[in-house]
């Protein structure tokens, strides 16, 4: 049997809204591993998606699995606390923590009294943790990411930890090429959209001396085979890119090229304007039913659906875009696996 350990392949524990909750959570980190994932990634929510907390559970279940914040937000913690956070799991797991950073979205954080996020602010992060993590002594640092008298962990720290950035615009994507491991990108990118990641990204890494092959870039895929249910399937795909348009929809419809016209309709829509929510969280069937119509295929193109073996070929095509590995997005490992083994079937 074809035991390789897929270090291309990811996946998000909890995907989504977190299923029945986080007490799932150690059983699909486990499931994961079985089924020979090479990493596990963790997104926060202010309810019960605590990224701290998520992380520790899932390097305590398992041996092998890379496990990846991706992402938390560094404004929401002291520094000095993520950097410690970060060192603990690295060496609670034998150095198999990935500390991802994203935006976040600027009216939650004005909603809750934080300030939102800069491009700035997360590489000046980025450069004081990779000096935290080889024992450096910071006094007086006054830059973007604030004001600090002192900022210090042990002098005896020479942590080799990733660290990754979830990406979305090109200011972005250039700071991941320039100063982080990973790049994690958006899901329902276009293949010219992810094209064009990518080479913004490897550029940004050669003009600042890096090597490109060494910052890997993530196509976060939404992965969804036709041996679900109907309804479940339209809940991972219709709805989850609905919420997507719910938060950020002129973002990602400009960053694909898509007809802002389409957004518009979608936005005047009763039943989407009627949902009290996040549309995969709060819609009923009925109402994902109908939130269907207002989607056009082209805009759901880009996923893995239908049997097994056609979500393989589709996630392989990825690779042929220029993505370094493919997170399967959106579904649990347990409804993962029949793609999983046809994935390994046509490796071998």
């Amino acid at each position: 049997m074809n035991d390789r350990v897929l270090d291309e392949l990811g996946f998000y524990l909890l995907a989504g809204a977190g299923g029945e909750g986080p007490a799932t959570l150690m059983a699909e980190a486990r499931r994961g591993e079985e089924l020979g994932f090479g990493t596990g990634f963790i997104s926060e929510r202010w309810n019960v998606k605590e990224a701290s907390s998520l992380t520790g559970a899932a390097l305590a279940v398992t041996d092998r699995m890379r496990i990846a914040t991706a992402a938390t937000n560094h404004n929401t913690r002291h520094p000095l606390i993520i950097g410690s956070w970060a060192t603990t799991m690295h060496r609670l797991s034998g150095g198999r923590f990935t500390l991802g950073i994203g935006r976040g979205i600027a009216a939650v954080y004005q909603a809750f009294g934080v300030s939102a996020v800069t491009t700035a602010q997360m590489e000046d992060f980025a450069q004081v943790m990779r000096r935290l993590w080889r024992g450096e002594l910071i006094v007086d640092h006054d830059g973007p990411l604030g004001t600090f008298p002192v900022l210090f962990l042990d002098p005896d720290f020479d942590e080799d930890i990733r660290l990754a950035l979830v990406a979305f615009g090109p200011q972005t994507l250039a700071l991941g090429g320039r100063a982080f491991d990973d790049v994690i990108l958006h899901t329902y990118f276009t293949p010219e959209t992810l094209q064009r990641a990518v080479k913004t990204v490897k550029d940004a890494a050669e003009q600042a001396g890096r090597d490109p092959a060494g910052v890997r870039v993530w196509s976060c895929f939404a992965t969804v085979g036709d041996h679900l249910p109907e309804e479940l399937r339209l809940k991972k795909t219709v709805a989850r890119l609905a919420t997507y348009l719910q938060g950020y929809g002129d973002l990602l419809v400009s960053t694909n090229g898509w007809d802002p016209a389409v957004l518009q309709r979608f936005r005047a829509d009763k039943v989407v304007q009627s949902v009290p929510g996040g549309i995969d969280h709060k819609a009923t069937a009925e109402q994902i039913e109908h939130i269907a119509t207002l989607i056009p295929d082209e805009w759901l193109e880009p996923s893995a659906t239908g049997t097994a073996q056609q979500c393989v070929d589709r996630v392989r095509k990825e690779f042929g875009y220029g993505a370094d590995a493919v997170i399967m997005h959106g579904a649990t490992p347990a409804e993962l696996e029949p793609i999983v083994a046809a994935y390994r079937a046509s490796s071998a």
